[in-house]
C-alpha cells in the first residue's frame, strides 16, 4: 500500500529557505529604533495539527482584561524564563500552560527568523507538528478562546492586507489576515506573513 503524502512537505521545504528577521516596525520606515536597546528573548509555538488530512494552525484569543494585548489573537508563547533551556523550551512550556498541549506531543519542525515587538521582545517562532489529538485546556484568566485556522489560509499572501491605526500619536501600519470572526493582526500576522512568503517562494 503506497505511503500517504506528507501534508507538511511544503512547510518543511519553507523552513529550509532563507528570509530576514522581522519586526512590528517593518511597515513603518519612519520609526527610528534606538541602538543598543535591550530586547527580552521569547518563544512562541506555531502549533500545526492535521484535521482530516488538512493542516491547521492553533491560535488563541487573549482574555479581554489583560494589561498587554487584551483580546488579541496570538500564538501560545511568552518570554524565556531562567529555567528554560532556550526559546524552543519556552515556547513548548507556554503552550503547555496556555492550551494544555503536552510538550512530548510536539515534533519541532524548526524555527523562523526572530521578530521584534513594540513591547521590546525578541520573539523566535517555533513550528511544531502535533502528533496526536489532545484535550485543549485554556489557561484560566489569560486565554479566552482556543481555535484553529486552515494553514493554507495563513500561508497564502493573497489573504493578507495592510491596515493602519494611530498608536502613540503616530499612524502605524501593520499586516492583517482575518479569518471568519477572528481579526488576526500585529505580530501574529507579521510572523505568518513571513511564513507565507517562504511557502510561496516570494
Amino acid at each position: 500500500m503506497p505511503k500517504a503524502p506528507d501534508p507538511l512537505t511544503h512547510i518543511k521545504a519553507a523552513l529550509s529557505r532563507d528570509s530576514a528577521a522581522s519586526s512590528d516596525f517593518d511597515l513603518n520606515p519612519d520609526v527610528v529604533l534606538p541602538k543598543g536597546r535591550k530586547l527580552r528573548p521569547a518563544g512562541v509555538l506555531v502549533p500545526i495539527e492535521i484535521k482530516q488530512s488538512i493542516p491547521h494552525v492553533i491560535l488563541t484569543k487573549r482574555a479581554s482584561h489583560l494589561k498587554h494585548h487584551p483580546g488579541q489573537i496570538s500564538f501560545p508563547g511568552g518570554k524565556q524564563d531562567d529555567d528554560d533551556a532556550d526559546v524552543i523550551a519556552a515556547a513548548l512550556r507556554e503552550a503547555r500552560e496556555e492550551i494544555g498541549l503536552p510538550s512530548d506531543n510536539v515534533d519541532v519542525l524548526g524555527t523562523l527568523p526572530t521578530h521584534e515587538t513594540v513591547t521590546s521582545f525578541l520573539v523566535t517562532p517555533v513550528l511544531g507538528h502535533i502528533r496526536d489529538v489532545f484535550d485543549v485546556i485554556p489557561e484560566p484568566g489569560e486565554v479566552e478562546e482556543v481555535f484553529s485556522v486552515p494553514l493554507s489560509h495563513v500561508t497564502d499572501p493573497a489573504f493578507f492586507s495592510i491596515q493602519s491605526r494611530r498608536w502613540q500619536g503616530q499612524r502605524r501600519h501593520y499586516f492583517t489576515v482575518p479569518f471568519g470572526p477572528y481579526y488576526i493582526w500585529g505580530a501574529t500576522a507579521r510572523i505568518l506573513r513571513g511564513l507565507a512568503e517562504r511557502v510561496s517562494g516570494s
